[in-house]
């Protein structure tokens, strides 16, 4: 395998596009040796039972054995995972959909909400921004939510620290249609011919900077459309404009694959895989998916997300989960790297200066301070209201 989709300098064209080259990446086996934490192998997507891995991912040295695997996964092989029970408590689930379900309510009566991604408008129910919207609803709901190890584990292994989730709600319901085959933001969210105007280099990079989520909010049968997935097909190295062409689609028809979910199960991908949500046939599943697209530190995220008033909104509940011992330490820790702005910059460097370091103290730093050294809710207003001031240009 290795690394067929790096190092072309210049530019891609459509005369980049090989038809032939695409079928025979696509075509490989992952092999087990690549995997040894997964449980299994099923249609060329390792699966990890993250109710035996959990142990893993409180030793560090282990934690970081398995989130080098699945980096390599992502780069280098078959390009996604599926985490097996990577919600042990359903009850978070439970409270996050009906959370979700009472936003698409409201949403549907008041006529926002529209539009979607590689579907036509009014297929699906779309919730843009569920990470705000859920916090300020329902702050300790998303703390249990957010708060999740493996689900940390998944973004840190290909973003690194410091990563900024985005979230969006996707419902589909019985008779919805499928989504076109498609890779992600950023360089996904370009038309072929804009695409093409950046140089091969920054396709490369372009997957580099996103990693693709999502959670399972209900059981997915195949009928249901779980979403359609092609391995190994990030491997490709002008798939950013073959993604556009009808033969390169046609292929990807022909050749997907689509894994069964249970509820509390995940997905992760790189965001250039082939894929697309799947035609909904069942009689009676409204398929509710919460789609993580989740940043790294050093690129910009698709939403506009006020952070700020989600960590100030969180925070009491943050505390009240500490003292209660319903959260570990990591576990908080996720919840905050959810929420709270983890990079320092940009930031205003006259106002804001390093002090005793290379870089200001990040909205995190400073919300993980105020939760150890269990400060009121005004110390916090007043410290991130301070923040915001220095920050500003």
């Amino acid at each position: 395998m290795g690394d067929q989709a790096f190092g072309y300098i210049g530019y891609f064209d459509r005369e980049s596009c090989d038809l032939d080259e695409f079928k025979m990446l696509t075509s490989q086996q992952l092999d087990p040796a690549e995997v040894p934490h997964a449980a299994g192998i099923e249609k060329n997507v390792p699966i990890y039972d993250m109710a035996e891995l959990r142990p893993v991912l409180d030793n560090a040295d282990k934690r970081r054995a398995l989130m080098a695997e699945w980096a390599r996964v992502f780069r280098q092989s078959a390009g996604v995972i599926a985490l097996k029970r990577a919600y042990s408590d359903m009850d978070v689930i439970d409270r996050a959909s009906g959370v979700f379900d009472a936003i698409i309510a409201e949403e549907k009566a008041s006529s926002a909400g529209k539009g979607d991604h590689f579907a036509a408008s009014g297929a699906n129910d779309r919730v843009w921004n569920s990470l705000q919207k859920q916090c300020l609803r329902d702050p300790e709901g998303f703390a249990l939510y957010y708060g999740n190890t493996s689900i940390a584990a998944a973004c840190e292994a290909w973003l690194g620290p410091n990563y900024q989730v985005t979230a969006q709600v996707n419902q589909v319901r019985p008779g919805g249609k499928a989504q076109s085959a498609h890779r992600d933001y950023h360089l996904g969210f370009q038309g072929a011919e804009q695409a093409a105007r950046f140089p091969a280099h920054a396709h490369e990079l372009s997957a580099a900077l996103t990693l693709q989520g999502a959670v399972a909010h209900c059981d997915m049968p195949i009928e249901s459309g779980p979403t359609k997935l092609l391995p190994f097909s990030q491997l490709y190295p002008a798939g950013y404009l073959a993604c556009h062409d009808a033969d390169h689609r046609a292929h990807f028809e022909e050749a997907h694959i689509q894994l069964p979910l249970e509820k509390g199960d995940a997905v992760f991908f790189n965001p250039a895989l082939f894929h697309a949500a799947g035609e909904n046939r069942s009689a009676d599943i409204n398929r509710l998916v919460n789609l993580l697209q989740v940043s790294s530190a050093f690129g910009r995220a698709t939403e506009a997300v006020d952070r700020r008033t989600m960590s100030a909104t969180v925070f009491p509940a943050l505390i009240a989960l500490k003292q209660g011992g319903r959260l570990s330490a990591a576990e908080l820790d996720a919840a905050i790297a959810a929420c709270a702005e983890g990079y320092s910059f940009p930031t205003n460097l006259d106002t804001d200066p390093p002090v005793g370091g290379l870089a200001p103290e990040s909205q995190a730093d400073l919300l993980r301070r105020a939760v150890a050294e269990g400060w009121t809710d005004a110390q916090l207003a007043d410290a991130l209201g301070q923040m915001a001031t220095r920050q500003a240009a």
